[in-house]
């Protein structure tokens, strides 16, 4: 074979070229692998601090008008009358000389209570109804007056003055707190000052929250005419 044969043509050589420099570099190719897509970050959604959502919620609410709105006492949480100050007061007006007459301590003398004994009394013509509702505490007491450290005088002026301040507010339930005491006294006097009232419908000693055996619950009449209260 000559020289001439063994030898590659011009445009052989430049194929082979070609070829080597596509083994050598495979990505310079055609078939080159395309570049991966780069990847876009979401935005990140805007951010909204506590303040500016509580503002927003609240955009459409308006403050209320609280200057109608009433303020609800509860009979309960009033401060009880001074029990001396009434006795002073029924003095001074002396428009009780009739019922003190009418109202005996003979029968208290001669019915002593116990300490810790459960009074109760109804007039016959009195509802079984109004009376449970009267026991349990359910009827609400207008106005109280504690006896603590009263003399029997002024103890029988403070009850006869609440129940007169009762009917001039058209009232018909009333607390006496006469306490318990060693002897009962004031307990005694007052167990039998309210049996002879003409105005007194029923009584029965507090439920325990309401003071128990140291106090009563008084049911009295309503007043028939009471100018305050006439239509």
């Amino acid at each position: 074979m000559s020289k001439s044969d063994s030898s590659f043509s011009k445009s052989q050589l430049d194929l082979l070229k070609q070829f080597k420099q596509q083994i050598s570099s495979p990505h310079s190719s055609k078939v080159a692998s395309q570049p991966e897509p780069k990847k876009v970050q979401a935005p990140a959604p805007e951010e909204i601090s506590d303040m500016d959502l509580f503002k927003t919620v609240l955009g459409g609410v308006k403050k209320l008008d609280s200057s109608n709105v009433a303020k609800i006492e509860r009979a309960d949480f009033r401060k009880k009358p001074d029990a001396k100050t009434l006795a002073k007061r029924a003095a001074a007006e002396g428009a009780f000389e009739i019922n003190h007459a009418e109202l005996s301590d003979t029968q208290a003398i001669l019915n002593p209570v116990a300490s810790q004994a459960t009074l109760s009394y109804r007039i016959a013509t009195l509802q079984h109804k109004v009376f449970e509702d009267l026991k349990a505490g359910n009827l609400r007491w207008f106005e109280a007056v504690d006896l603590h450290g009263c003399t029997v005088e002024d103890a029988r002026s403070a009850v006869l003055q609440i129940i007169q301040i009762a009917k001039d507010e058209n009232q018909n339930v009333i607390k006496i707190v006469h306490g318990k005491g060693p002897e009962a006294i004031l307990k005694t006097y007052v167990n039998g000052w309210l049996r002879q009232h003409r105005d007194v419908l029923a009584f029965v000693s507090a439920p325990e929250k309401q003071g128990g055996t140291g106090a009563v619950l008084v049911l009295l009449k309503r007043a028939e005419k009471n100018p305050h209260f006439s239509k």
